[in-house]
């Protein structure tokens, strides 16, 4: 296994121990959610770069890379889905973000598999893809960062305008999410026979 690949694999094992300091309350463990999820998305971007400049692209990082990142963002949404509720409002809508993010998530890979298997090449992920994944991480890491001041270090004052942010920009996230989904679909239907 090449070091990008050990990369996203380490972001995959950092995925539970990010969930699991997001939910169990201990002193400052949304700052400590916040630093281990910045180090993992750092891993995304480091193993992208590394894969490309010395060669190293591999179908199994082709899926492994957005596998761990589904798993990372998948684990977060969850976890605001508990933070959130308090709050039937923002809950029903973290609700509802995550399942369509699953929803594309789920078609996608369903879609990578049935590429692979009608004799395709394993998909990259396109212009829209990581767009995707770089507003859902930059999205996870401003709410990480907004609970942080709330519940670590007690600054109130700001929560309301940052539960209304928070969801703003994953809603846009969950757009650019579905954009990407379809765009995805619309260029893999050669591959797509339902009568096989």
């Amino acid at each position: 296994m090449n070091t990008p690949n050990k990369l996203t694999l380490g972001r995959m094992i950092a995925t539970p121990i990010f969930m699991a300091t997001m939910l169990i309350k201990f002193p400052c463990h949304y700052l400590v959610s916040l630093i281990i999820f910045i180090a993992a998305s750092l891993t995304d971007m480091i193993d992208g770069k590394m894969a490309r400049k010395y060669n190293l692209v591999t179908d199994f990082g082709k899926f492994l890379d957005p596998l761990a990142d589904k798993m990372l963002t998948t684990a977060a949404y969850l976890g605001f889905i508990c933070m959130f509720a308090d709050k039937y409002g923002y809950c029903l809508q973290m609700t509802a973000i995550t399942f369509i993010v699953l929803f594309r998530e789920f078609m996608v890979s369903s879609i990578r598999l049935v590429v692979v298997s009608s004799g395709g090449k394993v998909i990259a992920a396109n212009i829209w893809g990581k767009l995707k994944t770089v507003s859902q991480m930059a999205g996870i890491i401003l709410a990480l960062l907004a609970y942080t001041l709330i519940k670590d270090f007690g600054i109130t004052s700001i929560k309301p305008i940052c539960d209304v942010v928070i969801i703003v920009l994953f809603w846009i996230s969950t757009i650019l999410c579905t954009v990407s989904g379809i765009i995805y679909l619309l260029g893999s239907k050669e591959y797509i026979n339902s009568s096989k």
